[in-house]
């Protein structure tokens, strides 16, 4: 890899394989949908928030082009992890309503919350630049994809709701996406 390429590249990986580095980033934002989820619970707050969410997928549409990407893959590829993190907050809200004593005891800001998630889009974003030939790859791709999600799943040691909305927040990675 040239230096200039590596200076633009999220090196966080843990999970294994050339995908690696994508899925760490996906699993931290799946993360921070616990926080979303603790900022809202108990506030009549909605889940969905779809002000917000077409903002984003408006703003990565238009970075993805500036970026040379596919505007409509990558757009897909955030609306997963949308739905993905809306799984971790339902998930939560439903452990939490049925187990009180679970709920967390600090009710963390919704603004550095955002601050955080937008800061994962561009590393996001940068990822997916970085894999794009490997993302176009019919075979290597779901070999990598599953590589990574699976040793990912087993390193962070995700429960069955993260595991969950991790297979959901990887299903556009590849052009041919994971079924």
């Amino acid at each position: 890899m040239s230096p200039e390429a590596s200076k633009d590249r999220v090196e966080t990986s843990e999970s294994v394989g050339r995908l690696g580095p994508l899925t760490d980033l996906v699993i931290q934002r799946l993360r921070v949908s616990e926080d979303v989820a603790a900022s809202k619970f108990g506030t009549g707050s909605p889940i969905d928030d779809p002000a917000r969410e077409q903002q984003l997928l408006e703003q990565v549409r238009r970075q993805a082009g500036a970026l040379g990407l596919d505007p409509v893959s990558v757009t897909a590829f955030f609306q997963d992890q949308i739905t993905a993190s809306k799984v971790v907050q339902k998930g939560l809200f439903a452990r939490w309503s049925a187990h009180p004593a679970e709920v967390p005891t600090t009710r963390p800001d919704l603004g550095q919350i955002r601050t955080r998630l937008d800061q994962l889009t561009e590393d996001l974003l940068r990822e997916l630049k970085h894999t794009v030939r490997l993302r176009d790859e019919p075979t290597a791709c779901p070999v990598q994809l599953a590589l990574a999600a699976g040793s990912g799943a087993v390193l962070q040691r995700l429960d069955s709701l993260h595991r969950q909305a991790l297979m959901g927040a990887l299903h556009s990675v590849c052009a041919a996406p994971m079924n």
